[in-house]
């Protein structure tokens, strides 16, 4: 059956499925538009854990997920397909997460860096190897010309993906929602925590501005980090925006702001903690305060609406925890992020 053909059989009002894929569509890789990679990784996380389950409970909760998307009502004809997951990168994640632990709680109790160095050495190899094959498999979406997602993990997973985007621009910027700023350098050793992502994300000179939202959680490392980048990050911390907003300011006035910011090509990285903990209790690092999901996904239209294109994007930090909420929540942002990330890119008709 072609594509077509199945799109034409396809009831977008009936149940999902789950014998067929992400958001119970019936597309395959090769008919799908939009691809998304699930890393299930989770070893630098510093506090809660479960986010290497993030990908498999999205999964399963997409398919309660209503398909209409006011922004692009038949947007699901172009065709959502996620790969499956890595066996070799989740075995690896659980080994290499098991040494971390041992090594940070250790640290916990008043243990020295370096009396575990090899252990240092051997999650950062373990890490270099999870961001070679991110790199590899988005590359190979890239060059097939599709919208590019990745589905974490903690937030270290899409180092691969933006050094792939960087082979193929010769500038981008970073539209960052998180709780956190991810400028540590080699947070507890670890080159590539989760607490690092931005960091490393900056030693690409293709990365022009990164411009983060919501940030209300942050150490002086971080802010003398920023500070040493000038222009080229640009934060809204949470408190700020709140103080604009009791002050007067609209959410539109300040998205108007934050989209001003960036350049024509934009890298979506969405941490989920960067949203209001009532929507993911579960996630590894939860802080009070954040954006709402109707403010989180109208600056994303709102970049969109500027005319600046989505190259590629992530949800990550998504933990399952005891209840599907959290799965349940990101399920309907990762539909918005794809459908926003095509149409920036005149994916769909009309």
């Amino acid at each position: 059956m072609s594509k077509q053909q199945k799109i034409e059989s396809f009831d977008p009002n009936g149940p999902g499925q789950n014998d067929l894929n992400i958001f119970g569509l019936p597309f395959t890789e090769e008919e799908a538009d939009i691809i998304l990679l699930p890393v299930p990784w989770e070893v630098t996380v510093s506090y809660g854990g479960g986010t290497i389950n993030g990908p498999s409970a999205i999964m399963e909760a997409s398919l309660q997920v209503d398909l209409y998307d006011s922004d692009v009502p038949d947007a699901w004809k172009a065709g959502i397909f996620m790969l499956d997951e890595d066996d070799a990168i989740r075995a690896l994640s659980i080994a290499s997460r098991e040494k971390a632990e041992e090594y940070i709680n250790s640290l916990a109790e008043g243990a020295q860096q370096n009396s575990y160095q090899r252990t240092i050495d051997q999650v950062n190899a373990a890490c270099e190897e999870m961001i070679a094959f991110v790199h590899e498999e988005t590359s190979k979406v890239l060059d097939n010309d599709k919208v590019c997602g990745l589905v974490g993990g903690d937030h270290s997973t899409p180092l691969g993906f933006l050094k792939a985007l960087a082979e193929r621009n010769e500038s981008f910027g970073i539209l960052q929602i998180d709780a956190h700023m991810d400028l540590r350098k080699a947070y507890e050793g670890f080159t590539y925590s989760h607490a690092s992502i931005m960091y490393n994300a900056l030693q690409l000179p293709q990365v022009s501005r990164l411009v983060q939202v919501g940030i209300r959680d942050y150490c002086q490392e971080e802010i003398e980090v920023m500070e040493s980048e000038g222009p080229r990050v640009v934060t809204y911390f949470d408190h700020q925006l709140q103080s604009g907003h009791f002050e007067g300011k609209t959410w539109a006035t300040q998205s108007k702001d934050i989209v001003e910011c960036l350049p024509d090509l934009v890298y979506i990285s969405f941490d989920i903690d960067g949203l209001d903990p009532v929507l993911c209790p579960h996630t590894g690092t939860p802080v009070p305060g954040g954006l709402s999901y109707q403010q989180a996904v109208y600056l994303l239209r709102m970049v969109v609406e500027s005319g600046r294109r989505i190259i590629g994007f992530d949800l990550n930090e998504v933990s399952p925890g005891d209840t599907d909420w959290d799965a349940n929540v990101a399920a309907r942002l990762l539909l918005k992020q794809c459908v926003l990330a095509g149409k920036s890119v005149d994916l769909f008709p009309g």
